[in-house]
């Protein structure tokens, strides 16, 4: 325990108690000496601390029950490099909309001028990563802070928060009585009068459409707009965050995801539009340079903020307030005479996506495993409740094209900074956001290492998910750019681990995929072991020159 010459409590202490008025159930991180008065009040605290491997992951860790949970993850670190460490996990969060809050330890306010260990402007690092970066200036403003932070993390768009906690105040008596954040003020739904002026353009349109981004993903808007499609069918197409919007009853409107690559069929239906009803899309998921052209057609802008105006995409209209409230409203004032879904260029497209989706893949049974071999033996598997996450890479292009969803946050990918290394983390944040229910991850084998350091947490937390590593040596996605671009790989390839002799070196069980025919049958097995399980698949790759089809080199992810 402190020794303190006050009779109260001081400033970490009282962070703990804000962190238990906000309802947080655990705190990751990595301990140092400059945080240790925090460490030592999260002793006595009931949120559980979950010693994590790199800080990074702990930011991922945080920033995944962010998005699974709509209620911000909590991670911590000590002072200099701790801090810089965070770097690449909340600017994932901040740029993919995952609310969480980072607290880190700095050095004392009177050293924080001067050169000394671990001395570094923290706040000044994580400004441009963050939505909301402060550092607690006095004992007394420990609530305060600690409030407008979670606050801040949670309002539209949701990203992170950061607070920097000087080594000596903490240790202050600090008064005042956690404050735990208000809900966020309802707004309302758009204007009437716009809401009234898009339900009528939507009845004249020939070929309305709806184009779905991440923020659609929470349950009201979702409902709101499964409401809008039932009373009124209209195609639409998502991002690769808004998979799972659609729901089963209504796939019949669904013509598939879209985003770095214009090749899909639903970019198809992009280009066809004579009006495109952008809900909830941030322009960071699938650059409107690549998809919108000057004959593009008029864009009808919905969402909490006002659009990022940008050469290609300027909204004809924008109907800004709460999304969902706001698609309640429009479903309410649309004419559901107009039968777009029975137009005869909509019923081909749909026709060629229903072939895109189903093809079949002729690969061996043996050797190398297809990638779309293992999405139709995955498909046989899960369920409506089944969390899937995925790394950045070739598996990353695959999934988001062919795997189906059909409950929001339950598909996961890292689109707008795409960061390698986040799946493991996020399978820890299901594993235990969502106890007893299935979990299943996926990396390549380059960005399985970025945080294969947390499979030593994950057994220690005994958490229950199966992780696949795709592996071929390469990073593809990379290397297959730079085929298209310059006519060679170059600086591609790299070792290649045995993935089972891994696992178990952390105390985890470890598989091996050999055959196509045995996809199904070991992923039930993994599933049905307790812990977490590696399972090592080597990934035929020979048909990923083909997802880059029609792409342009300045528009190359």
């Amino acid at each position: 325990m402190f020794k303190k010459d006050f009779a109260g409590i001081n400033a970490a202490e009282l962070v703990v108690r804000c962190l238990e008025a906000e309802g947080v159930s655990h705190v990751f991180g990595i301990p140092g000496a400059k945080i240790d008065p925090l460490m030592e009040a999260l002793a006595e605290g009931t949120p559980e601390f979950v010693v994590c491997r790199h800080e990074q992951n702990a930011a991922f860790i945080a920033g995944g029950i962010g998005r699974l949970t709509g209620r911000p993850g909590v991670c911590l670190t000590t002072s200099g490099p701790g801090v810089s460490n965070l770097a690449t996990g909340l600017v994932t969060a901040t740029a993919e909309g995952h609310p969480m809050v980072a607290l880190s330890g700095s050095v004392a306010s009177s050293m924080e001028n001067l050169e000394t260990h671990q001395t570094l402007d923290n706040v000044g690092l994580m400004r441009p990563v963050t939505k909301h970066a402060v550092s607690i200036r006095s004992a007394d403003s420990v609530a305060s802070t600690m409030s407008n932070a979670f606050r801040a993390t949670v309002a539209p768009r949701p990203g992170a928060s950061f607070v920097s906690l000087p080594y000596d105040l903490m240790l202050q008596e600090a008064s005042g009585t956690p404050l735990a954040s208000q809900s966020l003020p309802m707004s309302g739904p758009a204007d009437e009068e716009a809401i009234r002026e898009v339900a009528e353009r939507i009845s004249k349109a020939k070929l309305p459409m709806l184009l779905l981004g991440r923020a659609v993903s929470n349950p009201r808007t979702t409902e709101a707009v499964r409401s809008l499609l039932r009373r009124y069918p209209l195609p639409v197409v998502g991002t690769f965050e808004a998979a799972g919007v659609i729901a089963r009853d209504l796939v019949g409107c669904f013509l598939g995801r879209v985003g770095l690559f214009r090749n899909q069929t639903g970019d198809d239906l992009l280009a066809k539009s004579d009006l495109i009803i952008v809900i909830g899309f941030d322009e960071i998921e699938y650059d409107p340079e690549i998809w919108c052209t000057d004959a593009t057609a008029d864009i009808i802008h919905i969402n909490p903020l006002p659009a990022q105006i940008r050469e290609r995409y300027h909204p004809e209209l924008e109907l800004i307030g709460d999304i969902g409230a706001t698609i309640e409203r429009l479903t309410e004032q649309i004419d559901s005479r107009h039968a777009v879904m029975d137009a005869p260029i909509v019923s081909e497209l749909v026709k060629g996506y229903g072939q895109f989706i189903d093809c079949s893949c002729k690969a061996s049974e043996e050797g190398p495993i297809h990638p779309l071999q293992f999405i139709h033996a995955l498909h046989q598997i899960v369920d409506d409740k089944t969390t899937v996450t995925c790394d950045v890479g070739s598996v990353y292009i695959w999934m988001a094209r062919y795997f189906l969803s059909y409950e929001p946050n339950r598909l996961l990918f890292s689109n707008g900074q795409q960061t390698l290394g986040v799946a493991l983390p996020w399978a820890i944040a299901a594993a235990l956001v969502r106890p007893g229910e299935k979990v299943i991850s996926m990396s390549g084998d380059g960005g399985f290492l970025f945080s294969a350091m947390e499979l030593e947490t994950a057994v220690r937390l005994k958490t229950d998910f199966v992780h696949v590593v795709w592996r071929d040596g390469t990073y593809d996605m990379v290397g297959i750019q730079q085929q298209l671009k310059y006519g060679r790989r170059f600086g591609d390839q790299f070792g290649e681990p045995d993935i089972v002799k891994f696992a178990e070196a952390f105390g985890a069980s470890g598989m091996r995929i050999t055959r196509s025919g045995d996809i199904a049958s070991a992923l039930r097995e993994a599933l049905e072991t307790p812990g977490p399980v590696l399972v090592d698949m080597v990934v035929d790759y020979s048909h990923n020159m083909e997802l880059c089809e029609t792409i342009r080199a300045e528009r190359q992810h």
